[in-house]
């Protein structure tokens, strides 16, 4: 896919730091040495890091030049690393791995969280979160308006690339194998948005790209016409003219004993 934006992300960045917030509220520690924040994006969950543990070494990690420059930018101090979290292999064993809304994207979960536990010193901590929202009609129509369109065959891998989400039944088989305590739960956040063309400017930023990335300038203004008068079919406007946008995230944090 095309680079990543930061600026589209984070024309929402209070609805998409609030998971951070709760995940890094289920963590169970108190004085962590050493914290990576994998998929740090523009630093706002690793800003997070800073804050709670505040004597803490914690860096930033992810595959986004715009995103690496943004939290660089934002976190001057904290050193931020271009990696592929699929294949990275660092040296050095860490108190906790962060990694929200990013894992989504990579496959094969139960070779990956094997690996990433193992990166884990004794008590250390994998807290994750995905969103979990492919049956959300945000994202059934962004495959329907694909397959309607003249672009169908431009855009038959496109759902691919958003990755799948196990069951919690999944993450917990897999957890327990790789010797960690779980503790798994869901959310699903209501966020009142500015109508349809709020709830499309969201997921330009993310659920889109992997459609919009292999569309010409012409077809995408086309595709993201047809995708928002879907929209608002299926995000009806409030008494205050708003829509909800429902938004399920599933959350980890796994405990290596």
């Amino acid at each position: 896919m095309a680079d990543w934006n930061p600026g589209q992300y984070l024309k929402f960045e209070d609805e998409r730091t609030r998971p951070s917030v709760d995940l890094l509220r289920r963590v169970p520690l108190s004085a962590p040495e050493r914290c990576v924040d994998l998929g740090c994006g523009p630093g706002n969950s690793t800003e997070l890091l800073v804050k709670r543990f505040q004597s803490t070494q914690v860096s930033g990690l992810d595959n986004s030049p715009g995103m690496l420059a943004k939290a660089r930018e934002r976190l001057p101090g904290l050193t931020f690393e271009a990696a592929d979290i699929a294949t990275w292999q660092p040296e050095e064993r860490f108190d906790l791995i962060f990694a929200n809304a990013v894992l989504q994207w990579i496959p094969d979960h139960p070779g990956l969280l094997t690996r990433l536990v193992s990166f884990l010193k004794k008590g250390g901590c994998l807290a994750v979160q995905m969103p979990n929202n492919l049956n959300e009609p945000s994202h059934r129509l962004m495959e329907q308006v694909a397959n309607d369109g003249p672009w169908s065959a431009k855009l038959a891998s496109a759902s691919d690339a958003k990755g799948k989400i196990g069951s919690f039944e999944d993450y917990y088989a897999c957890l327990q194998q790789a010797g960690c305590t779980a503790d798994i739960w869901q959310t699903t956040y209501v966020h009142p948005l500015e109508g349809a063309g709020a709830i499309v400017e969201w997921f330009k930023g993310t659920g889109l790209k992997p459609y919009l990335d292999r569309l010409s300038p012409d077809e995408q203004a086309e595709y993201l016409r047809r995708y928002t008068k879907e929209i608002a079919k299926a995000y009806p406007a409030q008494a205050d003219g708003k829509v909800l946008l429902r938004f399920p995230r599933l959350f980890f944090v796994a405990q290596r004993p």
